[in-house]
């Protein structure tokens, strides 16, 4: 749906990242906010760093404009570590050098999107289904930068009434989405197998979507909010044939929110 937005560009606004700009006629759709937000997420980015690469419609466009910026001659040295086999081969055809974990098992930034983004900063992501990479990546870089247009904001986790994902191994599936479900029946939780179809919007069951990694994933949907996060987080983790969850608790640094108002950063505050 497109939102009033006013005049902003991408590339060459160098307006401070808290300013309200003023409405006018300019009407962009939502891709296009999450573009300015991966742009303004790349100016972050500088020469000779090791850069978490995102997976999603979002950072797509942060990708493109670090390879942009590379060919440009504006960025240099930078070494990508892709959170996903798509990202990998949208890094590969762009020409951004690439490495893993093994051998940078510290980045200094990642940027990537997020599904949804609570008022401490806390997200869902994985929807779709690179959550355990991502989570990988995204927890042991120095700066990790969200970039989400304001659809994303919620109350609290699971305010969206969407999926939040778990990945879990495709052995008696069925066993860990009926405990995954029991585990949040006082949220008025729905546990569903993702497919194939389901993640691709076709109609029609479909066979189990599968991750990068050979798992299966359980889309838990809540009606109501599940409360504790850390404690929701521990019992899930806690269930034999869970891999990871897709909250990002206490993880991200940085989140740039694009909406009808303008570009908004918010920064995690920190307790020391």
């Amino acid at each position: 749906m497109a939102i009033p937005y006013p005049h902003f560009n991408p590339v060459t606004s160098e307006k401070p990242a808290m300013e309200v700009f003023s409405p006018s006629p300019v009407v962009l759709t939502q891709d296009e906010l999450k573009r300015i937000a991966a742009y303004k997420a790349v100016e972050m980015v500088e020469s000779g760093m090791v850069v978490g690469l995102g997976t999603g419609s979002t950072a797509k466009h942060a990708v493109d404009r670090i390879a942009e910026l590379l060919n440009k001659g504006k960025l240099k040295k930078i070494i990508g570590i892709p959170t996903s086999t798509k990202t990998h081969e949208q890094a590969l055809s762009l020409g951004i050098p690439l490495s893993d974990l093994d051998s940078h098992p510290v980045l200094d930034i990642a940027i990537d999107g997020a599904d949804e983004v609570d008022p401490n900063l806390n997200l869902v992501k994985g929807r779709g289904g690179s959550l355990l990479r991502e989570k990988m990546v995204e927890g042991v870089c120095k700066k990790f930068v969200v970039i989400v247009d304001e659809s994303k904001l919620v109350k609290y986790i699971g305010g969206s009434g969407l999926a939040m994902p778990v990945e879990i191994v495709p052995f008696c599936w069925k066993f860990t989405a009926k405990r995954l479900q029991e585990l949040f029946e006082y949220a008025g939780c729905v546990a569903k197998l993702r497919t194939f179809a389901s993640a691709n919007e076709m109609e029609n069951g479909g066979l189990p979507s599968v991750t990068d990694n050979g798992n299966y994933v359980v889309d838990l949907y809540f009606t109501r909010d599940i409360g504790d996060l850390k404690a929701a987080s521990d019992a899930i983790l806690r269930l034999a044939g869970v891999v990871e969850h897709g909250m990002f608790l206490d993880m991200a640094t940085t989140v740039i929110v694009a909406g009808d108002r303008g570009v908004t950063i918010k920064n995690k505050i920190s307790n020391v």
